[in-house]
């Protein structure tokens, strides 16, 4: 059985409006996004949870009779001291005592909970032998709305030990949580704290919430961008379906055939009269547009096995009776993955600061510069080009790749580190910068729109758009700030995102 919604027929106070079934297998990106809201409670699965006490028995079987990495020894560079049986419950409270020491910012209430989700589902896979109380305390907060308090650093992408070990530490009543409705405190021991810290629960769950809005937005842009292309008589020749045959990459054809649906272009165009050829922020728009939906394709690849995998190191296998140490939790994939994903995307957003530029030339428009009324030297929306500019310039620090990090640690066992926890932040923090970048070739483009009197076909896509923008955007052209339209344009994106979406496939 995969993780699904299905409609609830008693949603809880938090604002649940139906279920996600965690069975450590089919768990989602969604699905983590909509636990995150609060807009779904999680019941773990049946067979799921036989699997959760199987491994939990076979565990304390093997570490009762051999010696189990955390469990009957210490970890990292004291993996080679042995845990005396008779102060193993205390071992692992001390484990996470000393482990819970992350640092810095308190994480928001929607990343932990993600965090939570994901480590309740991963838990499910049946590989980490942890006392099965631990998965239903995990749904009940998340269910009734309570979060640990869980601090911004202390993984570098080898295990969120840190974070993990606050929300333990939790679990068994000794760290606080925020919101009522806290689980019931557990007794953890020896048995339960490597095998619950050991995961990168919080990285995969920022990594969810930050795919899960960006890919969103890039198919939103894609509804800006055609916008922009009505505004300036832009040709359709480059998303013609003869150019995208010859050159057959997955995601560009299909950006391509969604532009030709956004605004009703033929699959072979007509040649436009005048321009033989548009600057690139409209002719490289599938070329551009095509590689950041391979990368967010890519990334959700990585993201749907990650969480679903039984990664815990030493692994429990109850069908041999076996721990297996192994590096499991190093999260390359990951890392490079949303290193690929921000440089595809800061493409995009470039793209889009090409266009808004194009909308402030007479020569595309034959409006005024800059969009500006008919006052003499009017500025119009000059500054949104500097504005769009400095976002980008955030996205541009946010793209260099994490995982060219470097660390050495625990006196040298632990000698290389992903940094995907660093690429998921660096992830998460695009998604505000992105959003006010495209906003502003949204103001532009509904801004020229008007100027020229032009409308689209209401019953295109690109014509619903415009109906959508119109009724949000203002329609005063004199000087004025602009910052509250970039703020309504940039939350005008989700329901654009919608607008893609909706395209018959």
């Amino acid at each position: 059985m995969s993780s699904r919604i299905v409609d609830s027929p008693d949603p809880v106070s938090v604002g649940h409006t139906g279920l996600v079934v965690l069975d450590g297998i089919g768990l989602d990106v969604a699905d983590v996004a909509r636990l995150a809201d609060g807009s779904a409670r999680p019941v773990p699965g049946t067979d799921a949870m036989k699997r959760v006490a199987e491994s939990w028995d076979a565990a304390r079987q093997i570490a009762a009779t051999g010696r189990v990495y955390g469990r009957s020894t210490g970890v990292g560079a004291n993996r080679n001291e042995d845990v005396p049986t008779e102060a193993a419950a205390e071992h692992g409270l001390r484990l996470l005592r000393s482990h819970a020491g992350a640092i810095g910012e308190e994480l928001p209430a929607r990343q932990v909970r993600a965090m939570l989700a994901v480590r309740a589902n991963q838990v499910l896979a049946g590989g980490a032998g942890l006392r099965p109380t631990v998965v239903t305390a995990l749904c009940e907060a998340l269910e009734n709305g309570a979060y640990p308090v869980v601090n911004e650093f202390g993984s570098v992408g080898t295990g969120d030990i840190a974070a993990l070990a606050q929300v333990g530490l939790a679990l068994a009543g000794e760290h606080p949580w925020r919101e009522a409705g806290a689980p019931e405190p557990q007794p953890l021991d020896n048995n339960d704290a490597l095998a619950f810290i050991s995961s990168n629960a919080l990285t995969l769950g920022q990594a969810a919430l930050a795919l899960h809005e960006l890919r969103g937005l890039v198919e939103a842009t894609q509804v800006v961008g055609a916008l922009s292309l009505l505004a300036v008589d832009g040709s359709h020749e480059a998303y013609a379906a003869p150019v995208h045959a010859a050159r057959p990459h997955r995601g560009s054809a299909e950006v391509a055939r969604r532009m030709r649906k956004l605004i009703g272009a033929e699959d072979r165009p007509t040649p436009p009269l005048g321009r033989i050829q548009d600057p690139y922020g409209f002719r490289c728009l599938p070329q551009i547009h095509g590689p950041a939906q391979d990368a967010a394709d890519a990334l959700e690849e990585v993201i749907a096995i990650e969480i679903n995998a039984a990664a815990e190191n030493p692994l429990i296998s109850p069908e041999d009776m076996a721990a297996y140490h192994h590096g499991g939790f190093y999260q390359a994939q990951l890392a490079l993955a949303l290193d690929h994903f921000r440089l595809a995307l800061t493409q995009v957003a470039r793209l889009s600061t090409s266009r808004l530029s194009t909308l402030n030339e007479p020569v595309f428009t034959r409006l005024r510069p800059f969009l500006a009324d008919q006052e003499p030297a009017s500025s119009g929306v000059m500054i949104l080009e500097y504005a769009a500019g400095a976002a980008l310039g955030d996205l541009r620090a946010f793209s260099a790749p994490a995982s060219l990090g470097h660390a050495v640690l625990s006196r040298g066992v632990e000698e290389q580190a992903s940094f995907a926890s660093l690429a998921a932040r660096q992830t998460l923090r695009a998604c505000g910068a992105y959003r006010l970048v495209v906003g502003c070739e949204l103001v532009a483009a509904v801004r020229a729109l008007r100027q020229r009197g032009l409308r689209a076909d209401p019953d295109l896509p690109v014509g619903r758009a415009l109906e959508l923008a119109e009724a949000v955007l203002a329609q005063d052209t004199a000087d004025r700030p602009l910052t509250g339209d970039v703020t309504a344009a940039a939350a005008l994106l989700d329901r654009f995102t919608d607008i893609w979406r909706g395209i018959e496939a």
